[in-house]
């Protein structure tokens, strides 16, 4: 396996689940569950000959391009990479970003980074937004072969942000004679997709986690869709949930930021109101 999945069997018994794994794509070798996607679609547009790239993200799917990026010119390729930040993005982020440049990898901020992404596109660069690129489907494909090999695996629960990984999770199973439950997890702040299912009263709180910053869901329909025909749900956890999840994972000795603990918030809160599993759970630490 490309990352490991944890079996938590103390945490299990917390929830009164039959068995609890943690799907560790925060320690994947490109920083997150994007690096199973984006050197698909790099490799891709490279077999059609294009060099020059260019992407709108609020961290992960940027830092996953930019590694690839450096990893492919090493091998002796000319490729290019521009990166379009918002005003907001996390100083950690930032930060790892900003060591990454140098004359193939650029970063800019941008008041309104789509925009300029789209700009950028006009200028020739190839996107690699995975919201609007149907490629980008295809590299999530090992993650879900990965998942499937979890015994009796009855749910899936993560964070989503434009939905391009639920959506090829969901597609992924429904063609298996036995699939699971798809379980979305967005914010506080954020929550185009969850709302739907979800009809808690908004929460009126800026979210600790930051991941999750898609509020136009081009993806919204086919992964609703997903979460039906799976029986699956849309959560929106709170900061308070957030926190409770970490807290709760750090007391099994997993130790996850505000994002990466969201896909346990809102296994904690579906359990907290009464939705029961009948075989193993997953919960996909997503990224930092």
């Amino acid at each position: 396996m490309l990352t490991p999945q944890i079996e938590l069997s103390t945490l299990a018994t917390d929830f009164g689940l039959p068995r609890l794994f943690a799907k560790r794509e925060d320690l994947h070798p490109l920083g997150s569950h994007k690096g199973r996607s984006i050197p698909v679609m790099i490799d891709e547009y490279i077999r059609r000959s294009e060099k020059k790239f260019s992407i709108s993200s609020s961290g992960n799917a940027a830092l996953a391009a930019a590694r690839y990026v450096k990893e492919k010119n090493e091998e002796g390729l000319d490729l290019s990479l521009e990166i379009f930040i918002g005003e907001h993005v996390s100083g950690e982020k930032k930060s790892a970003l900003v060591s990454l440049t140098d004359k193939d990898v650029k970063i800019s901020e941008k008041e309104r980074p789509l925009q300029a992404l789209l700009e950028a596109v006009h200028r020739g660069a190839r996107s690699l937004r995975q919201s609007t690129d149907d490629l980008a489907l295809v590299g999530y494909e090992s993650l879900a072969q990965e998942l499937s090999e979890i015994p009796d695996l009855s749910a899936i629960f993560i964070a989503t942000s434009s939905g391009t990984t639920a959506q090829a999770l969901g597609e992924f199973f429904l063609k298996k004679e036995n699939f699971p439950e798809i379980h979305i997890v967005q914010t506080s702040s954020c929550h185009p997709i969850a709302v739907v299912f979800d009809e808690r009263e908004k929460i009126k709180e800026t979210s600790t986690a930051n991941a999750i910053a898609d509020k136009v869901a081009h993806r919204r329909e086919k992964v609703m869709s997903v979460i039906v025909r799976t029986k699956g749900f849309g959560w929106i956890v709170s900061n308070e949930e957030i926190k409770t999840a970490q807290d709760k994972l750090k007391s099994g000795n997993v130790s996850v930021s505000e994002n990466g603990a969201l896909s346990f918030a809102g296994l904690s809160r579906a359990v907290s109101v009464g939705r029961k599993f009948s075989g193993s759970v997953v919960c996909i630490i997503g990224g930092k």
